[in-house]
C-alpha cells in the first residue's frame, strides 16, 4: 500500500491529500486504453507490406530504365497507401471519441462522499462501491459486503457467482451479480487485470476472419507464382525474341504488376474502416473490426424483451389486493419499505418506489434480487417479512392467485407478487411459505421503433427470437403486439429439454421464450449455432453476459451494465434497438461488396498469370507496356472497384468466400487471357500491321472483355453504375483515338490498322459471350445450392 498505510474506513475513503500523494507517486489507474493502433503503427502497416515492397522494386526498375509513363502504377500505389492511412486515422479518431463516450463509470468514496469517476481516475487504496451489474475495475480486497456475489466467469470460465465476505480478494474483470459492498484497490494500472482486459476489448484490429484469411491465401499463391513468371518472361524476351535488357525488364514489369491484386487488400481495409466510421456516426461503438463481417452473416437475432423491445423504465399501474385483503395502506407501506431497503433497486423496484413512499420501517434483514431465484425481500421485525417476485416462482402451480397473475400478464403487463413470508428473508430456506398479499402490476412501455425493426429483420430473412427472464405469457403479449411471427405461442423455458439437439428443434419451432435463466440463454445460443445459424445476441443486464460472450456477435445497450459492454463486440450507445438494422445492413454492405470487387481483382490476376506463361512459352514479345495495363486496370478494376466497394448491398453474406469468387474469376480470367493472346497472335500474323498496331489490338481486346467482366460483376444495374461504365468507355476511347494531351501518343496506341481493329472487336465479342455464359452457369450453381440449403 502507498505510504505503508491501508485505508479501511468505508464511509470516508481517501482524503484529497492522500489522493494527491498517490497521484504524485504514480499509483494511479491511468493506463492508456487505445481504441486503435498509433499513427506511427498505421503508417508502417500501410507502407511496409509485402505487396508494396514488390511493386516498389518494379517501380524502381522503371525509374532506372524509363520512360516514366510506364511507372504510373507506382504513383497509384502511393496514392492508395495514402488513402488507407488517412481513412484508418479518421476511423481511429472516431473510435477513440466513442470509446470515451461509452466508458463505464465507477463510484468511489472520497472525503466521506460518494463520487463518480472514470476508471482511469482511481488510485491505489481507493474505496470503491459495488452494486449489481458493476464491473470490478481494479484488483482489491472486500471491505464491506451485503449479500455480495461476484461473477468471475470472465477470468475462470466458471459461471457460478462467488459469495464475497470482508477480507476476500476481488479481481478486475469480474462483475457483481447480486448484493452490494465496497472494496479497496490493491493493484491499479498495468498491475491489474483490468488494464489487459480493457485494452483487449477496445482494440481496433483486423484479426482473422474468413474474408481476410481467404484473401491472404489467394495472395500467397500469387506471390509464389510471380518468381517463376518473372524468370520466364525475362528469359523469353532475351534469348528468343532478341530484346535488349531494358525491353526485357520492361516486359517483365508489365507482366508482373497486374498479378498483384494490392487494391483488393486496400479496399478491404477501407471498407471495414468506412463501415466502422458510419456506424460510429449512429452512436454505435464497434469494439472489434471482425464484428463488421460477422454482422453480414447473421441470420438469427436473439433479443431480450426488457431494454430491447420495451423501454427500461416502468410505471406502477396498480396494486391489486388478494385473498380478501383490503387496501388499508399496509400494502403500499410494505412496498415502499421494500423499495427503500434496496440501495440499488432494479427497474421494477424503482418503479414501485416511485409510486409508494417509504414508511421508515427498520430493516433487520435483506435478500437482494437475483435473476436465478427471481425474488427479493426484506424483514422488518414486528412489521413482518415481505417478499416481492415472480408469482410463478413464489406460488404453487395450482394457486388461483398464480392463475390471476398469468391472466393479467397475458395483457402484456409485468406482474409481481407481494407476499408475507413465514421466516426471515435471509434464512437458508427462504422464502419458505409465502402468503399472497397483492399483485403489483407494472406497465412496460414498448419502444416505438421496435415494430419497424422486427419488420426489417423479417424482410431480410433474419429470424428474431425473444428470450426473456420474464413470464412467458407476458413476453408473448408484448411480442404479439409487435406482429412477431408465432408470438401467440410463447414457451416457458422451464419446460425446454436439456439435450442440445432437442433444444435446437424447439428453438426452430418457436420465437418467444420466457423464464429463461442465464445458463439457458447460453445454451440456446449454442443450440442455434449447432444448426449452422450465425447468432447475434442483444442484452443489457448481467444475466446476458454469458450468452453475449458465446454469440457470434454480442450487442450491448449503452445504458446496460458495464459487464455486458465489456464482452460485447457492438455497443449501441443510444440504447436504440432501431440502430441494429443499420448495423446489420452495414455489415452486409461491406462483405457483399468486397466479394464483388474480389471477382474483378482476381480475374485480372488470372489473366495476367496466364498471359505471362503463354508469352514466355510461345516466345513472342510481351504485347503490353506497363502503362497499357495501368490504363486497363484503372478503367476496368481500380476506379470502378472503389465505387462498388462503398455501394449499398443488402445480400446476406455466406460462407465459402474463396470458392465462390474463384468460380467466376477463374473462367473469366482464362477467357480474357486467351482472347487477348489469340488476338495478339493473329495480329502478328498480319505483316502490314506495325508492332504498335499489333499491341493496340491486344489492348483493345483485353479492355473490352475485362469491361464485360465488370458489367457482369456490377449487376443489378442502377443509374450510377451505368454512368460509371459509360465513363470508363469514354475514357478508353479518349486514350485510344485522340492524339492530344494524355491521348494515344502518351499511351503509345495506334488504332489506325483497320483489319487488326476488326479482329480485336470480333475476338472480344466472342470472349464477352463466353464470360456471360460462365456467369450464367455460376448463377445457376448458386441458385441450386441456395435451394438445397433451404
Amino acid at each position: 500500500m502507498a505510504d505503508g498505510q491501508v485505508q479501511t474506513d468505508v464511509l470516508v475513503g481517501l482524503t484529497a491529500d492522500q489522493v494527491a500523494a498517490r497521484v504524485a507517486g504514480g499509483h494511479t489507474n491511468d493506463v492508456p486504453a487505445r481504441a486503435s493502433r498509433s499513427v506511427g503503427e498505421i503508417i508502417r502497416a500501410n507502407v511496409l507490406t509485402r505487396f508494396n515492397a514488390i511493386v516498389g522494386v518494379l517501380f524502381a526498375i522503371i525509374l532506372v530504365i524509363g520512360p516514366i509513363q510506364d511507372g504510373l502504377f507506382g504513383f497509384v500505389i502511393i496514392i492508395n497507401t495514402l488513402i488507407g492511412i488517412v481513412q484508418e486515422v479518421r476511423a481511429k479518431r472516431t473510435l477513440e471519441r466513442l470509446a470515451i463516450i461509452g466508458e463505464a463509470r465507477t463510484r468511489v468514496r472520497r472525503d466521506g462522499a460518494s463520487i463518480e469517476l472514470s476508471p482511469s481516475a482511481v488510485v491505489l487504496d481507493d474505496v470503491i462501491e459495488l452494486g449489481p451489474g458493476d464491473k470490478v475495475v481494479v484488483d482489491g480486497v472486500v471491505l464491506a459486503s451485503d449479500g455480495l456475489e461476484v461473477d468471475e466467469s470472465l477470468l475462470t470460465g466458471e459461471s457460478d457467482p462467488v459469495h464475497k465476505q470482508p477480507g476476500d480478494q476481488v479481481l478486475s474483470g469480474s462483475f457483481v451479480t447480486v448484493g452490494t459492498g465496497a472494496h479497496q484497490a490493491t493493484k491499479v494500472g498495468r498491475e491489474a487485470y483490468a488494464a489487459k482486459l480493457a485494452e483487449e476489448a477496445s482494440r481496433f484490429s483486423l484479426v482473422d476472419s474468413e474474408l481476410r484469411s481467404g484473401i491472404n491465401r489467394i495472395l500467397q499463391i500469387v506471390t509464389y507464382l510471380m518468381v517463376p513468371a518473372a524468370a520466364l518472361i525475362i528469359w523469353s524476351q532475351l534469348h528468343t525474341v532478341g530484346a535488349d535488357i531494358d525491353d526485357a525488364l520492361r516486359g517483365m514489369v508489365a507482366a508482373l504488376v497486374p498479378m498483384v491484386p494490392e487494391g483488393l487488400v486496400l479496399l478491404t481495409s477501407i471498407a471495414f474502416a468506412v463501415g466502422v466510421v458510419r456506424l460510429g456516426r449512429r452512436q454505435c461503438l464497434v469494439q472489434e473490426l471482425p464484428a463488421i463481417e460477422g454482422l453480414a452473416r447473421v441470420d438469427v437475432v436473439c433479443a431480450d424483451k426488457t431494454g430491447t423491445l420495451t423501454e427500461n423504465g416502468m410505471r406502477l399501474a396498480r396494486v391489486q389486493p388478494l385473498r380478501g385483503m383490503s387496501e388499508d395502506g399496509v400494502l403500499h407501506r410494505s412496498l415502499g419499505a421494500l423499495a427503500a431497503a434496496d440501495p440499488r433497486p432494479n427497474a421494477s423496484l424503482a418503479a414501485v418506489g416511485e409510486g409508494c413512499p417509504s414508511p421508515g420501517w427498520t430493516v433487520s434483514a435483506t435478500a437482494p434480487f437475483s435473476s436465478a431465484r427471481k425474488w427479493s425481500g426484506a424483514s422488518f421485525g414486528a412489521d413482518g417479512d415481505w417478499v416481492l417476485g415472480a408469482p410463478d416462482v413464489l406460488l404453487p402451480a395450482d394457486s388461483p392467485e398464480r392463475a390471476e397473475a398469468e391472466r393479467v400478464g397475458a395483457e402484456g403487463l409485468r406482474v409481481l407478487l407481494l407476499g408475507r413470508s413465514d421466516r426471515p428473508v435471509d434464512a437458508a430456506t427462504a422464502p419458505g411459505t409465502v402468503e399472497p398479499a397483492a399483485l403489483v402490476v407494472l406497465e412496460q412501455r414498448v419502444r416505438p421503433e421496435a415494430a419497424g425493426t422486427l419488420a426489417y429483420f423479417a424482410a431480410q430473412d433474419v429470424e428474431v427470437k425473444v428470450i426473456s427472464g420474464d413470464n412467458a405469457v407476458s413476453v408473448g403479449a408484448v411480442a404479439a403486439s409487435l406482429d412477431l411471427p408465432h408470438a401467440g405461442a410463447p414457451v416457458d423455458a422451464r419446460q425446454l429439454p436439456a439435450d442440445r439437439t432437442e433444444l435446437a428443434g424447439a428453438l426452430e419451432r418457436s420465437t418467444v421464450f420466457g423464464r429463461v435463466t442465464p445458463a439457458q440463454k447460453r445454451d440456446m445460443v449454442g443450440a442455434l449455432q449447432s444448426r449452422g445459424h450465425t447468432v447475434a445476441m442483444t442484452g443489457d443486464g448481467v444475466n446476458d453476459v454469458l450468452a453475449l460472450k458465446d454469440a457470434d456477435i454480442g450487442v450491448a445497450m449503452g445504458s446496460g451494465s458495464p459487464a455486458t459492454r465489456a464482452v460485447a463486440q457492438i455497443v449501441l450507445l443510444d440504447n436504440s434497438f432501431a440502430t441494429l438494422p443499420h448495423v446489420v445492413a452495414e455489415g452486409r454492405r461491406v462483405i457483399g461488396n468486397i466479394e464483388r470487387v474480389a471477382n474483378l481483382f482476381l480475374t485480372k490476376t488470372v489473366y495476367s498469370v496466364l498471359l505471362a506463361i503463354l508469352i514466355g512459352v510461345v516466345e513472342v514479345p510481351f504485347p503490353f507496356l506497363p502503362r497499357h495495363l495501368t490504363l486497363i486496370g484503372a478503367l476496368t478494376i481500380g476506379i470502378p472497384a472503389f465505387f462498388l466497394a462503398l455501394a449499398p448491398n443488402t445480400e446476406r453474406a455466406r460462407t465459402g468466400f474463396v470458392r465462390r469468387v474463384l468460380r467466376l474469376a477463374l473462367p473469366a480470367g482464362v477467357i480474357t487471357g486467351l482472347a487477348t493472346f489469340v488476338t495478339y497472335l493473329l495480329a502478328r500474323a498480319d505483316a502490314t500491321a506495325t508492332p504498335v498496331q499489333q499491341s493496340t489490338a491486344a489492348v483493345v481486346t483485353l479492355y473490352l472483355v475485362a469491361t464485360w467482366v465488370l458489367v457482369v460483376v456490377a449487376r443489378p444495374f442502377v443509374w450510377w453504375k451505368t454512368v460509371m461504365i459509360a465513363a470508363s468507355i469514354v475514357a478508353f476511347c479518349y486514350a485510344l483515338f485522340l492524339p492530344i494531351l494524355f491521348g494515344q501518343d502518351f499511351w503509345q496506341l495506334d488504332p489506325g490498322h483497320r483489319p487488326t481493329m476488326l479482329l480485336a472487336l470480333m475476338v472480344a465479342a466472342v470472349g464477352a459471350l463466353l464470360v456471360e455464359l460462365a456467369a450464367r452457369v455460376n448463377q445457376h450453381i448458386d441458385a441450386r445450392r441456395a435451394r438445397a440449403a433451404a
